[in-house]
């Protein structure tokens, strides 16, 4: 449904038949084109199980993903048997066809990459919404998405950061805790530390999106993109936050 009723004198039902016309040309793209290519370039056997694993990947960007970890999503859930292996490759094909690209979790304070969960990012956010039907609008999500496209094409390695730090657990329980840092990204010798935060309403949620940033210990810089309309400023901290759009169009850098 168009967000508009009028746009250049334009009647909505014409909007709507505009909208609907580009749906079906994204669902007929990922249809006889992605999946089809995919199918028979690597011989699927199991077009619906393919199918089956594009969806989980689709309805959880920005989440934590493994083969594992989705196998028994089938199992448990659905009743369906389909082997750690065979979800590997199948996102191995999916990567090869451009649709998806991995994001690896990296130890910040450890250096080192850690190889139980990854994130997965879609390469076209219109594909994605196409593929689940065009519900599952969960525009935090879609946001990390798109910023990690476009950190992609601006040359940076992109990973997702992880730091430990002491802190008190659910319990109050004195405990290890792992913060999640969206983007570490490297390119030559700079590093920049990026969160992806669609609103900050209130304080705690600033907070909260800082913690990482404030745990890494180190001076390269950190930024926060906002998805609200504001101005940027740095904080006491020397974070700097800038909004999404002022960093899309390039009205604000990150360096």
């Amino acid at each position: 449904m168009s967000y508009y009723a009028f746009w250049g004198g334009l009647p909505q039902i014409a909007l709507l038949d505009d909208e609907a016309k580009k749906r079906r040309y994204l669902q007929n793209l990922y249809a006889s084109t992605y999946l089809r290519d995919i199918v028979e370039r690597n011989g699927v056997k199991n077009d619906d199980g393919l199918r089956d694993v594009v969806r989980v990947l689709t309805s959880s960007i920005g989440a934590p993903a493994n083969p594992k970890r989705i196998a028994n999503t089938f199992a448990s859930v659905e009743g369906k048997n389909i082997t750690n292996k065979t979800i590997d490759s199948y996102i191995r094909y999916l990567e090869d066809a451009f649709l998806l690209n991995e994001a690896l979790r990296y130890d910040v304070k450890g250096r080192k990459y850690i190889g139980t969960e990854t994130k997965y990012f879609f390469t076209d956010i219109g594909l994605r919404n196409a593929i689940l039907g065009f519900r599952q609008q969960e525009p935090a999500h879609i946001m990390e998405n798109i910023i990690y496209n476009e950190l992609l094409m601006r040359g940076y390695q992109v990973d997702v950061g992880m730091v430990e730090q002491w802190g008190a657990d659910g319990q109050g329980k004195r405990s290890r805790l792992r913060l999640e840092i969206d983007f570490v990204l490297n390119r030559d010798e700079e590093r920049i530390y990026v969160q992806s935060a669609y609103s900050l309403p209130t304080t705690e949620k600033s907070e909260q999106e800082q913690r990482p940033l404030n745990s890494v210990g180190d001076s390269f810089r950190k930024v926060i993109i906002v998805g609200d309309d504001m101005k940027t400023w740095t904080n006491e901290q020397g974070i700097r936050i800038i909004s999404l759009w002022d960093f899309l169009l390039g009205i604000e850098n990150i360096e």
